[in-house]
């Protein structure tokens, strides 16, 4: 009987149960999506703490926090109440985060895709484009941008995936140069599949794990922007924003430092679970590089 067991098949796994193990087994990657799932929560519940407007007057200028439960986290030298902007604020990290990530990972991979599939001139003009993008860095080219653009939360967004996208493009170009002369792709041509179908049925979805991995990068990357920007004095100033009340709070800082220290606690949170958040997709997209 022992023998006739062992010699059953064992049941298949679902590839999805398969990555959420690889991923489980990473207790820091755990810890990243505990903290990406409090950062949702804020976001999802921003208008419970204030359904109205978060730039409102609450209170007194400077209200210490655990003063007034009114205003739990105190209020900034306008009167604001600094949770409401605090939890509005995680909408537009998300915002801004996941719309610039979607943007720059579009446009990298479109460039990538067509430089490694086509070889060539068409390589070479694309690879001499996306390298004349990474001789200016990134944020002198961002500034650069919101001034001409303008600083509508639309445009930074915009502007920081254009600052975004060559990392991805050199990526995806490099997956499809090791890619395009596999027996699959061959194949695939031979039975008459145009060059469109081989590049975004055939080649492309195994060309994506490396790219999904680094969007955590530019996730967390969006959001140090956008809060940078704010500091500045360049962000939007019709929306609470985390880099928005720290710039603002610069000014009392050595008063009244919680106006400047709350929403930074906030950004490095936000940003270290995004970077857990990468690691564990690596190991569990790449488990043979964990093994190495």
């Amino acid at each position: 009987m022992t023998a006739a067991t062992t010699d059953l098949p064992r049941p298949e796994v679902h590839p999805a149960v398969a990555l959420w193990r690889r991923f489980a087994r990473n207790r820091a990657a755990l810890l990243g999506l505990v903290l990406f799932g409090a950062v949702l929560v804020m976001a999802a519940t921003a208008g419970l703490i204030e359904p109205v407007d978060p730039l409102r007057r609450a209170g007194d200028p400077l209200t210490r926090p655990f003063i007034d439960w009114a205003v739990p986290l105190g209020t900034d030298q306008l009167g604001r109440d600094i949770l409401a902007e605090l939890f509005h604020g995680a909408r537009i990290s998300l915002l801004v985060g996941v719309l610039a990530t979607l943007l720059s990972i579009g446009i990298g991979v479109v460039v990538g895709a067509v430089s490694g599939f086509f070889g060539g001139w068409v390589d070479d003009v694309l690879m001499r484009v996306t390298e004349a993008f990474q001789t200016i860095p990134n944020f002198v080219l961002l500034l650069a941008l919101v001034a001409i653009l303008g600083s509508s939360i639309e445009y930074i967004t915009l502007a920081i995936a254009i600052v975004s996208w060559t990392a991805p493009a050199r990526m995806v170009r490099a997956e499809f140069l090791s890619l395009r002369s596999r027996e699959f792709v061959d194949a695939a041509r031979n039975l008459g599949v145009s060059n469109g179908a081989l590049i975004f049925r055939e080649i492309l979805p195994n060309a994506l794990p490396p790219v999904i991995v680094y969007a955590s990068v530019i996730m967390a990357l969006s959001i140090l922007l956008e809060s940078a920007l704010a500091f500045l004095g360049l962000g939007d100033p019709n929306y609470a924003s985390w880099g928005n009340m720290i710039g603002q709070g610069r000014a009392v800082l050595r008063t009244d430092w919680y106006c400047a220290v709350i929403p930074g606690i906030a950004i490095v949170l936000t940003v270290l679970s995004f970077s857990l958040l990468g690691e564990g997709l690596n190991d569990a997209l790449n488990p043979r590089q964990k093994k190495q």
